[in-house]
């Protein structure tokens, strides 16, 4: 195995120490929050990245046959309980998605390191990890799409809550997606070499 925890190195060292200062970070930031009242102060504030229109160049310096756009930022001066949990939710998914993930990855190179990496249970473990960014990924950023829709919907009396809001939220995980297929696809490789193995050590 010793030859296998080689090939590991040097990403099964830096996700270690990578998930390790995530979650010192988070911790930190939960405490700091909790200990001076950081939870539902402070503006909540968003920007309509779906709207955009011109605005005069007089007040840039844009180079000559240029033209200014503006992008809506709004801000609620004071905020209600409501808009600070909407505000707290919509990036919550992603921040669950990113610890999740590098969680199971350390698990994934912590377990090829101790069982090997053609194993069954390496080739599971890559398949858990597939699904985890696959399908984690979308379920994340159809639930951050709609609570801002619906936050947006809060701050600003042009838009609704609706169907066409949250689709104008909707930014497709593409990278998510093809590396959570990648890793299935690894998967069945790594299955496949694993039961390879074994044969051959059957027949020596």
């Amino acid at each position: 195995m010793s030859e296998d925890r080689k090939m590991l190195e040097p990403m099964a060292t830096v996700v270690s120490i990578a998930l390790r200062v995530l979650l010192a970070l988070v911790t930190l930031g939960v405490v700091f929050r909790t200990v001076h009242g950081g939870w539902g102060s402070g503006l909540v504030c968003m920007t309509d990245d779906s709207t955009s229109g011109s605005v005069g160049a007089d007040r840039f310096s844009p180079e000559r046959g240029v033209s200014v756009d503006a992008i809506p930022h709004y801000c609620a001066d004071s905020p209600s309980t409501s808009l600070h949990l909407l505000d707290e939710l919509s990036t919550l998914p992603s921040s669950l998605l990113l610890i999740g993930g590098l969680f199971l990855l350390h698990q994934l190179l912590k377990g090829a390191a101790r069982d090997g990496i053609y194993t069954a249970r390496t080739a599971s473990r890559l398949r858990v990890l597939g699904w985890w960014l696959l399908a984690g990924s979308v379920v994340a950023e159809l639930i951050e799409s709609n609570l801002k829709a619906a936050l947006l919907a809060e701050l600003t009396t042009s838009s609704s809550f609706s169907a066409g809001a949250w689709l104008g939220m909707w930014s497709a995980p593409y990278m998510a997606v093809f590396t959570g297929l990648g890793l299935l696809t690894f998967a069945r490789i790594t299955s496949a070499g694993a039961a390879m193995r074994e044969d051959l050590e059957g027949v020596v």
